[in-house]
């Protein structure tokens, strides 16, 4: 049973940047959809051949390039910014379910954000420490009776369709010179941040719940038990 004079630290402020940074990640995936739209257009004038000065063609071609060098600066901040926030809130999750009182964990708070970075295992061991964290939180003395969520088991696949795309279009764009080829790439680029929102979405529905249990469980922390009531002698 927890008490007040656990180490539990209090995740209000950093849940607090974790929303902002994923609401900066549904804006800029929405930038980035109009922005890879324009593209578009534009590659689509080209293969129609719509344009009859090279000159203009030239210089829209540069500006479509400039806006889109922009956006993808305003999304690698975003990414890095809001990928150390989550981190870091994912750690200080799996912390604080062992302040209140989760036994026998598999997973530290470092191995829970650790395996994000190691090839194979990032696939499936995420996941894991997250479901654990969702179970520890909602009942530190029982975790391992708890059930997991589905909302879960959608967060992960969506991640992880997410990922596969991003190495599509990544391999994709390291090879590509027909115009067709900077089109395709450019509907799956789409597909992709299309994909983010519902992402992002999920894993803030996560962020608030987990967030929401251990406050929970923290602020019950040393509350008498309530006494059966003692029937009246007759």
């Amino acid at each position: 049973m927890p008490n007040k004079e656990s180490n539990y630290r209090d995740a209000s402020s950093l849940t607090s940047w974790v929303r902002y940074s994923l609401y900066a990640q549904i804006v800029v995936a929405l930038i980035m959809i109009g922005s890879n739209y324009l593209e578009y257009q534009l590659l689509s004038d080209y293969q129609n051949g719509v344009y009859t000065s090279q000159e203009q063609a030239v210089a829209d071609g540069e500006a479509s390039d400039q806006r889109q060098q922009m956006v993808a600066y305003l999304y690698f901040a975003v990414f890095i910014i809001s990928g150390f926030l989550i981190l870091r809130w994912i750690h200080r999750s799996n912390y604080n379910a062992r302040q209140l009182g989760a036994k026998d964990m598999k997973f530290t708070p470092g191995w829970s954000i650790g395996y994000y970075f190691i090839p194979i295992l990032t696939l499936w061991k995420p996941y894991q420490a997250m479901e654990e964290i969702w179970k520890a939180s909602h009942n530190p003395n029982d975790w391992q009776s708890e059930e997991a969520s589905s909302i879960l088991g959608l967060w992960w696949l969506l991640w992880i369709i997410s990922n596969i795309l991003g190495h599509i279009v990544f391999r994709m764009s390291s090879s590509a010179n027909e115009l067709s080829e900077l089109m395709n790439i450019n509907l799956m680029s789409q597909a992709l941040e299309v994909l983010t929102i519902p992402l992002v979405l999920v894993f803030l529905a996560i962020v608030n719940t987990v967030y929401a249990a251990q406050r929970s469980a923290y602020q019950n922390a040393d509350q008498p038990i309530p006494q059966p009531a003692v029937a009246a002698a007759e």
